[in-house]
């Protein structure tokens, strides 16, 4: 028997409009006052959810009709849910429609999709219970499952996520912490073996992410039929075959001219064609299943980029600096009690900002222009710490 769990991660950053080093004590409008089109989150939401958002959550609604058994598994984060709830609400009606199913886990993560873990516990832990605060007001569910940002995962988030509360967590199936053996089966960290670790099959994950519209792919085009006869020659080989991947991937990355609604339309089918696939949400997998080993994952790895690491966010001087600088500002800014500003703080947070700001042009360097707003990874930094000045401005003339 092989279980079979869909797993989509859903985002979108606030991003910052162009701001300037004269707007610094003028203007306190980071986000929405006139923004560029690359920087519009009103506009982008909007165009994102047209594309993928509400297409595709109409769509599983469907599929989970037509197909009782069909489970699936979702993390939001809670920025992206407050643009839902500002600029495009009946997405959120299709989400609350998901959930109603009750075939649809959504999992925890940090609010404002941070990177809080590597430099604020205390900032950390905040957050995660906001965002489950945030799943529990719109969907009714207290997430027992937790997926950290961009999968980032090592021992010691194991360690404090266990200390929330939770006892299944999410991480990238990369080889280098492998060391030869499959992601198609459950784990667990050091000395924590009530603790489950379920590893997301890159391969073939990435093959629908990534590879699916490569027409010079070997394996171009991709149909269900054939994806699902990968996924089904697991069975006898692997406990469960964890398909994670951005939920812009359908409609938005992919877009829909590829035929990837087809193919998903399709997928479910096909998977139940041999008699020994079966669906789940992550947590059911880690009811259904018992770790079969150790993993001892003592540096970061994430979901990010080749090398699968921390280097898409921390990998030159800039990234370093503003990621300090924001991180210093936590003691002073949260003694204000000035809700705006913290919340600005806070925003400034999410990963994408220094994401940004990388400058790694090798393999990746396509992916990070595609998401970038801005011309170069230095008007990215030149840009945030314009923000982070205004941040100081306001801190003293409080």
């Amino acid at each position: 028997m092989t279980a079979i769990c869909f797993y989509f991660q859903v985002h979108q950053p606030f991003r910052v409009r162009p701001y300037q080093i004269f707007d610094v004590g003028h203007d306190h409008a980071y986000f929405d006052h006139h923004p560029t089109a690359e920087t519009d989150n009103r506009l982008i939401a909007q165009k994102v959810a047209n594309k993928c958002y509400l297409p595709t959550t109409q769509l599983l609604l469907d599929l989970l009709q037509q197909h009782p058994e069909m489970k699936l598994t979702f993390s939001i984060s809670g920025i992206a849910l407050e643009q839902f709830e500002r600029y495009t609400p009946e997405v959120i009606e299709l989400f609350q429609r998901l959930a109603a199913t009750g075939r649809v886990e959504f999992l925890a993560e940090t609010y404002y999709h941070s990177l809080a873990f590597l430099y604020s516990q205390t900032e950390f832990n905040r957050q995660v219970k906001m965002h489950q605060q945030k799943i529990h007001d719109l969907f009714g569910q207290i997430p027992t499952a937790f997926r950290n940002t961009e999968l980032i995962y090592y021992n010691d988030l194991a360690q404090a996520v266990s200390q929330l509360g939770y006892k299944v967590i999410l991480a990238e199936g990369a080889d280098h912490i492998l060391q030869g053996r499959s992601p198609n089966f459950l784990y667990h960290p050091p000395g924590k073996p009530e603790t489950k670790l379920l590893l997301k099959n890159y391969q073939l994950s990435d093959d629908i992410a990534f590879r699916f519209s490569e027409r010079s792919w070997s394996e171009w085009p991709l149909t269900a039929e054939k994806f699902a006869h990968w996924v089904s020659a697991i069975n006898g080989s692997g406990q469960i075959v964890n398909l994670f991947m951005d939920y812009e991937t359908i409609g938005e990355h992919q877009w829909e001219e590829t035929g990837i609604f087809e193919f998903f339309r399709h997928l479910p089918e096909y998977l139940k064609r041999h008699p020994d696939n079966q669906f789940v949400t992550v947590s059911q997998a880690a009811e259904l299943f018992h770790p079969v080993d150790q993993l001892d994952v003592p540096h970061p790895v994430s979901w990010a980029d080749t090398e699968r690491d921390l280097s898409a966010w921390l990998d030159n001087p800039m990234q370093q600096n503003a990621l300090k600088a924001i991180y210093n500002l936590e003691d002073k800014v949260l003694k204000t009690g000035d809700l705006q500003l913290i919340s600005d703080w806070r925003k400034l947070q999410t990963s994408d900002h220094f994401y940004y700001m990388c400058t790694k042009w090798f393999a990746d360097g396509d992916v990070h222009k595609y998401f970038s707003p801005y011309s170069s990874p230095y008007e990215a930094f030149t840009n945030y710490m314009n923000v982070l000045h205004d941040i100081k401005y306001r801190l003293s003339n409080l």
